[in-house]
């Protein structure tokens, strides 16, 4: 049996979590899932569609809110039960953070980003394949333990729902969890505008030192709403001060999985391309025919992106009769 962590905020379920579900269906085994907090106990049906056959519901007064060690400990007291084969999550902050704390409190190998490419599982040993170094180096990694911890890279694997949705069961129980793991617990938050996000868009236009400074995202920012998306940027933006880093595409913002990455003026450094590898179509703007993302897109215009994303934006509004 394979244990996958479910992730969610205050019961807003990650997207992400249906792709280390489809991940752990390849794996020929069933497939429970684990919800930490009353709030995500709403979660089950749709764990079901994507082949979970129980939901194991996880209640404490410490799993109200997100905290890395009360997760921990409640997922070790779980997996004491269980036995499970593996458990595994999706390659977030929060999914490799948890597992890292799992993993030191068992004392198991952690094998953390891994791909859907080239599995090979037996009843010893699991070969995988991983993605370090940012994406610059993809690590055959072998996997022996009696629990197999593993988190799946983000975007790596494309969510299917299951052939035939399961029953998903819940099963709700009170995990063994030590005092002391309030020390890190969410306990205030700031709050942003409500609407997409980088990690949810759909369309992201993006744009990198060549749009020239924060006064030139003005036309990203009017393609974009044109286009029903948001707006991203490069390191290099942010190290500028042009764009929040939460703007920031990349290795250490946000990955993306866009239906369209418009890259604009972006040279496509690798941390850059970390970030932005998993959107689906990748179109690049420069002016420089033999930059990184141009090389790598599916599709490049060779130009001023000053001229060009203001054309782009005049014909979508002269079709819609704007």
């Amino acid at each position: 049996m394979i244990l996958v962590l479910v992730e969610h905020d205050r019961g807003v379920l990650a997207p992400a979590s249906f792709e280390a579900l489809t991940f752990a269906r390849a794996f020929d085994c069933e497939v429970h899932a684990i919800t930490l907090g009353a709030p995500a106990d709403e979660l089950a049906p749709y764990l079901g569609a994507y082949g979970a056959t129980a939901v194991h519901q996880a209640h404490h007064d410490l799993l109200v809110d997100y905290g890395p060690d009360a997760s921990a400990d409640a997922l070790v007291s779980l997996v004491a039960t269980l036995k499970p084969g593996a458990l595994m999550a999706t390659g977030t902050d929060r999914g490799n953070e948890v597992l890292a704390h799992v993993a030191a409190r068992l004392d198991a190998p952690f094998v953390a980003n891994v791909t859907g490419e080239n599995l090979d599982a037996s009843a010893d040993r699991w070969e995988l394949t991983r993605i370090r170094w940012g994406g610059s180096l993809h690590e055959r990694a072998t996997i022996t333990a009696d629990v197999r911890l593993l988190t799946v890279a983000l975007h790596a694997v494309e969510p299917t729902p299951a052939p035939a949705p399961a029953v998903a069961t819940p099963m709700p129980f009170t995990p063994t969890i030590d005092p002391s793991a309030a020390i890190t617990i969410v306990r205030d938050r700031v709050k942003r505008e409500v609407g997409q996000t980088l990690a949810t868009a759909s369309v992201v236009v993006g744009g990198g030192r060549g749009v020239g400074s924060a006064e030139g995202f003005e036309p990203l920012e009017a393609l974009a709403r044109e286009l029903g998306g948001v707006v991203g940027c490069s390191r290099a933006v942010t190290n500028n001060g042009w764009r929040n880093h939460t703007d920031q595409v990349g290795q250490t913002g946000t990955r993306i999985g866009a239906d369209v990455y418009l890259a604009c003026g972006i040279s496509g450094a690798i941390q850059h391309w970390v970030g932005a590898s998993g959107a689906k179509c990748i179109i690049a703007i420069n002016t420089d025919a033999a930059a990184n993302m141009v090389t790598k897109a599916d599709y490049a215009v060779i130009g001023d992106l000053h001229e060009i994303v203001p054309a782009i934006t005049a014909a979508i509004r002269s079709r819609r009769g704007v």
